[in-house]
């Protein structure tokens, strides 16, 4: 029965059964879609276009990390990785854009498999990249000896369990977990996918969302405890940056989420909205656009070498400087000394740099 299953995954017409079924769409109504050989909507031509935004300002991200030694830290690994994830959901989004519509029904089920999954992967990888982040904040904010000389693998550790969880976190639809023996349990706006599994990667996420409230409510509640000075202009970048973090992914996903939770427990005929979910996608979309301006453009070494990058580039006007590219950067931010100072000498990679995010 098992092989069977498999073998339905290189069967074209499942998608169209699939697609019939789980939309409630008629025999012509389904016809109609396959026969559909319209170009990109005005919509997906911005959506498009903000994908590319967000692959450009993500690849800036990494390559000013790579290049300059100073943001070879904890923190700025962190923030590379979440950037890594970011842009490979602009691509996914750009790819799943392309690859819908009429397209949709000249893929086989493996091939729709990997559309999708590539897009679960990315939003994982953010997800995850995210609570990585704030771990390491709260870390430092406590001064928890974590990060030793000779122990940097920790700090990677977690950086690779983040893309092995995401990873098997988006391909277990293709492994198995999906709605192919089962047509009444398929959701109505990825077919395909269970509506079970659906509901767990939700459940997943609004945990981890749960759990990086708490660490920043920990992180606050420190910054306030704390000897330092009610006006200390670090703790506030500190909390006005969490306030930012926290508040722009909420706005971001939680339509997303919810148009998810009501596909686990609604038909289409009964929640035509459902219909719309693109939409709600698209919007979650930004965040991996707004991320990069949250953690690097709070950075004002960081906006330096975006500068430099883009000049290195032939995108802006370098000034007076022959060399722009191998200017040396000068700490000049506050924020990239506000835990530090306080942190013990035997860490050497969080010294060099560590931003308040």
């Amino acid at each position: 029965m098992r092989s069977t299953k498999y073998q339905q995954y290189y069967n074209r017409s499942v998608i169209e059964v699939h697609y019939r079924v789980a939309k409630n769409l008629s025999q012509e109504e389904l016809e109609g879609r396959m026969r559909n050989e319209a170009g990109l909507g005005p919509l997906s031509i911005i959506f498009v276009i903000i994908c590319c935004i967000i692959i450009l300002e993500n690849l800036l991200v990494l390559v000013a990390v790579f290049r300059n030694k100073k943001f070879h830290s904890a923190m700025f690994f962190f923030i590379g990785n979440l950037a890594f994830s970011d842009l490979l959901a602009g691509s996914a989004y750009i790819a799943n854009i392309f690859l819908s519509g009429s397209r949709t029904f000249r893929l086989v089920p493996v091939q729709w498999f990997i559309r999708e999954g590539t897009a679960f992967i990315a939003l994982a990888a953010s997800v995850f990249s995210l609570l990585a982040i704030a771990i390491e904040r709260y870390i430092a904010i406590t001064k928890v000896k974590v990060y030793g000389s000779n122990k940097t693998c920790r700090m990677f550790l977690l950086i690779g369990t983040c893309w092995v969880t995401s990873v098997l976190m988006g391909g277990l639809p293709i492994i198995g977990w999906n709605c192919m023996d089962a047509l009444h349990e398929c959701s109505a706006v990825l077919p395909l996918y269970s509506t079970r599994y659906i509901f767990f990667v939700v459940t997943i996420f609004s945990i981890i969302l749960l759990s990086i409230l708490i660490l920043y409510v920990r992180i606050y509640l420190i910054v306030r405890s704390s000897n330092q000075q009610a006006t200390n202009s670090a703790a506030y970048a500190l909390l006005k940056t969490v306030t930012i973090v926290l508040g722009v992914f909420i706005v971001c996903w939680l339509p997303a989420f919810s148009i998810l939770l009501l596909d686990t427990s609604c038909s289409m005929a009964s929640c035509p909205i459902l219909s719309k979910a693109d939409i709600f996608f698209g919007f979650a979309t930004l965040n991996s656009a707004l991320n990069p301006l949250i953690y690097m453009l709070r950075s004002k070494d960081m906006q330096r070498e975006f500068l430099r990058v883009l000049c290195c580039w032939g995108l802006v006007q370098c000034g007076r400087s022959s060399h722009p590219c191998m200017l040396q950067l000068k700490s000049s931010s506050s924020m990239e000394h506000c835990t530090h100072k306080h942190e013990p000498q035997s860490t050497p990679i969080m010294q060099d740099c560590t931003t308040c995010v």
